[in-house]
């Protein structure tokens, strides 16, 4: 089961008994901030949860499927990488694989 950012403001709205608009406000604030310094290629450090980089993916030969013979060029493109910080690799580890099988 996947858990939306309207999910995530519920939980901490009712651990925290703040009013929900504040929190939907900070944890947007939070998500923006991370977007604009990932934008601008700055790494996004997350004590014990993880790691945010921009990576840049070599160009590469590929083929259309519909017609194998065309080789077409992608070129170089960034893309956003996390790596799992200790704490939440822990966690990741400790859980039961049959569970995440759907």
């Amino acid at each position: 089961m996947s858990i939306t950012k309207r999910d995530l403001v519920l939980k901490i709205t009712k651990a925290t008994k703040f009013p929900q608009k504040e929190v939907m406000d900070i944890v947007q604030m939070t998500l923006d901030g991370i977007a604009n310094e990932i934008a601008a290629g700055n790494p996004v450090e997350l004590r014990n949860f993880g790691v945010f980089k921009v990576v840049v993916c070599k160009s590469r030969k590929a083929r259309n499927p519909r017609q194998p013979e065309n080789e077409v060029i992608i070129p170089d493109r960034p893309t956003v990488k996390f790596r799992a910080g200790k704490k939440l690799k822990t966690k990741i580890e400790a859980l039961n694989p049959e569970k995440l099988k759907k």
